[in-house]
C-alpha cells in the first residue's frame, strides 16, 4: 500500500516539481530583507534631533536581493533615484527613477552604492538625502582564499636541501689531499672450483702425515 501512495504518474510529476520550485522561490524570498527608511518617521525632512537617513543606513548591512522601503505623503513628496552627481549637487531633473506611490519599495539587486534623494529640491537641500551601500558577495572568494596546497606525500623522501643564509658561505668540498675511502663490496667470493678443493685436500693430508712423521722420528 506504500508503494500505491508515492507512486507519481507523470502529471503528478509535474505538479510535485513545480510545487517544489514556487517552494524554493519562497525560502529564497524569505532570506531578504525589507528595510524600512527612517523608521517609523518614513521619509521627511529630519528635524536637528533626528538621525540622519546616512547615519541610519551606515547602521544597517545591506546584502544583495534586500529591499527598503520609503513611507511619505504622496501629494507632498517623492523619492528620485539618481548618480552621485545629481545626489551631491540635489539635481532633481535628471534621475534613473521616480516613485511617487507614498509606498515605495525599491529592489537591491547587485552590489555599490545606491543613491536616493527627495523630488523636493528643498527637502534634499534640507538633507532628505540617502546613499545605501549594498555589500559585495564574498562567498566564493572566500572558498578560494580557504584553498591552500596540500602537503606532499608522507611516503616521498626527496628533500631540496635550502640554500645558505645570506651572509655565510656554502660549505666547502674536501681537501684534494684526502680521498674517499672506497666501498667495500658486498659481493662475496665465489666458491672454490673443484679443482682447488682437492688440492688444499691434498696438501693438508700431506702436511698431517709429514708432521706425524716428524714425530715419531724425534
Amino acid at each position: 500500500m506504500a508503494n500505491t501512495i508515492f507512486k507519481l504518474n507523470p502529471q503528478n510529476k509535474v505538479l510535485y516539481a513545480v510545487g517544489l520550485f514556487c517552494l524554493m522561490l519562497l525560502v529564497q524570498k524569505g532570506a531578504a530583507t525589507q528595510f524600512t527608511v527612517g523608521g517609523s518617521k518614513g521619509w521627511s525632512v529630519p528635524s536637528s534631533t533626528d538621525v540622519h537617513f546616512n547615519q541610519w543606513a551606515e547602521n544597517n548591512r545591506f546584502q544583495i536581493g534586500d529591499s527598503i522601503l520609503f513611507n511619505y505623503q504622496p501629494d507632498q513628496d517623492s523619492v528620485l533615484q539618481v548618480n552621485q552627481d545629481s545626489y551631491n549637487n540635489c539635481n532633481t531633473d535628471s534621475y534613473q527613477q521616480k516613485y511617487t506611490d507614498g509606498h515605495t519599495v525599491v529592489q537591491l539587486p547587485q552590489s555599490g552604492p545606491f543613491y536616493f534623494i527627495s523630488g523636493n529640491k528643498d527637502n534634499c537641500q534640507k538633507n532628505e538625502k540617502m546613499v545605501v551601500i549594498v555589500l559585495a558577495d564574498r562567498s566564493n572568494s572566500s572558498q578560494n582564499t580557504n584553498t591552500t596546497t596540500s602537503p606532499p606525500p608522507s611516503g616521498s623522501t626527496d628533500i631540496t636541501p635550502s640554500p645558505a643564509p645570506a651572509g655565510e658561505e656554502s660549505p666547502s668540498p674536501p681537501p684534494t689531499g684526502e680521498e674517499t675511502p672506497a666501498p667495500v663490496s658486498e659481493t662475496p667470493p665465489p666458491p672454490p672450483s673443484g679443482a682447488s678443493s682437492i688440492f688444499i685436500s691434498s696438501v693438508t693430508t700431506l702436511g698431517a702425515f709429514t708432521a706425524s712423521s716428524l714425530y715419531f722420528l724425534l
